[in-house]
Parts: C-alpha cells; sequence; structure tokens
C-alpha cells in the first residue's frame, strides 16, 4: 500500500507564489515519477508538471513559471509556482508511479490540495 499526502495549497492574490508539496509513504521499491494535475472548477483535470525516469514536463501553460523538484531521499515532489494567474485555480492532485512489489508498477493519487488565485 502506498499513500501520497499533499499540502501547501492556499488563497493568494495573482503575481503570488505557492509551494505544494507532496510525500509518498508505504512500500516503495523504486518511484518511476511523480508529478503535478490540476483540476480547475468545470474542467478537466490536466497534467502540469512531473519529473521521473522519463525526463521532466511542464505544459505550456505553467513554463517559466513553475518548478517541479523530486527529492529522493524523502520520496517529496515539490511544486514550486510563481506569477500565478488565476487561471492557475484549481485542486492540484499528486500522481506517482511507483514499483511497489518485485516487476509490479502501480498508479497512485493524492486526495488533493486546492489552490485559488484571485485577481
Amino acid at each position: 500500500q502506498v499513500l501520497l499526502v499533499e499540502s501547501g495549497g492556499d488563497l493568494v492574490q495573482a503575481g503570488g507564489s505557492l509551494r505544494l508539496s507532496c510525500t509518498a509513504s508505504g512500500s516503495i521499491i523504486r518511484i518511476n515519477n511523480m508529478g503535478w494535475y490540476r483540476q480547475p472548477p468545470g474542467k478537466q483535470r490536466e497534467l502540469v508538471a512531473k519529473e521521473g525516469i522519463g525526463g521532466t514536463y511542464y505544459a505550456d501553460a505553467v513554463k517559466g513559471r513553475f518548478t517541479i523538484h523530486r527529492d529522493g531521499a524523502t520520496d517529496t515532489v515539490y511544486l514550486q509556482m510563481n506569477s500565478l494567474k488565476p487561471d492557475d485555480t484549481g485542486v492540484y492532485y499528486c500522481n506517482a508511479n511507483i514499483r511497489h512489489s518485485a516487476y509490479s508498477d502501480d498508479n497512485y493519487w493524492g486526495k488533493g490540495t486546492l489552490v485559488t488565485v484571485s485577481s
């Protein structure tokens, strides 16, 4: 069993910054990748950024403003969000693809943390 716990969501004014954190715990042999999705109000969930075996990815909408960093020692991924815009508002979900037993990988989700950017 693997658990992802997020923190850091808050209400912030446009132009401000926030840092989200997500820590994985449980039966972890290897983390293949960790990243962040978001779901704006009334819209579908979308990939924001991820880091892992395949490299680092950022959605076009956040390039140059958001930075993802994974700490392998603590199985924690951070998302530093700068120059926030009202369009960044949404529930941010941590996602990880983890090898939890020999030759068995699974995808896990956190419960989400709310980011609200006021104009």
